[in-house]
């Protein structure tokens, strides 16, 4: 299908604080601005997420409520908004598929978080669950969900986890992310194109007879689920 002329941006998009994933406005939004340029939704990426690093017992209600809002809450109404539209559109050309979701969740689902990321590990164990009830109920459409499950990636994400972490064990900054990386049987840190490669693959024909998987991208740290 060609692609339509692009429309002009949506109006949240010039806004101070732009679109976020735990409004629905901005989900339908965003939604609806890949909608008008391609016609239709053939594949999710779903992969908001905040970390915290703060010993379990000094959790608070706004602490837990803030990154569920974004980790899972979010997730499950991106989930639930894109399939709408994605049930009821024509399969994708050349597939018996109409579309394919996959969402982030990680190895902390099955290993349990660190001491100090029990609620992110708990919003990921969630996302893992959502993937796969999702992959039941949309079989008969056929859309796929699946999940990704990376271990230490990287990114700003994990700066800001090692800041944190290494400041309430009196660490210089740095040592929380040498001491968490030691470990990984590959023998370096995962990069963000070692995620990238195995969104590329659940996106593509190759996995079109994949669902309800969580596949773990992360060195060797977990063998097994």
């Amino acid at each position: 299908m060609e692609a339509p002329p692009r429309s002009s941006p949506p109006s949240w998009a010039s806004t101070p604080c732009g679109p976020t994933v735990t409004r629905g406005a901005d989900i339908e939004a965003m939604l609806d601005a890949a909608w008008q340029r391609w016609g239709r939704l053939d594949v999710l990426f779903n992969n908001a997420g905040i970390i915290q690093g703060k010993p379990l017992l000094d959790v608070t209600a706004a602490d837990w409520d803030r990154l569920m809002d974004v980790n899972l809450k979010a997730v499950f109404f991106v989930l639930q908004a894109t399939a709408r539209r994605m049930i009821r559109q024509d399969p994708i050309p050349g597939s018996e598929l109409r579309g394919k979701m996959i969402h982030t969740a990680s190895i902390a689902a099955y290993r349990g978080g660190l001491p100090l990321t029990a609620p992110y590990a708990a919003s990921k164990a969630a996302v893992v669950s959502l993937t796969r009830t999702a992959a039941q109920a949309f079989a008969p459409h056929r859309v796929t969900s699946n999940c990704i499950c990376p271990g230490v990636v990287q990114t700003p994400l994990w700066e800001k986890l090692d800041v944190e972490w290494s400041a309430l064990e009196g660490w210089a900054p740095g040592e929380a992310w040498k001491r968490r990386t030691a470990g990984i049987p590959l023998g370096r840190p995962e990069r963000p194109e070692d995620v990238a490669g195995l969104v590329a693959f659940l996106a593509s024909a190759d996995s079109d007879y994949m669902t309800g998987q969580a596949i773990n991208v992360d060195g060797g740290l977990v063998m097994g689920s």
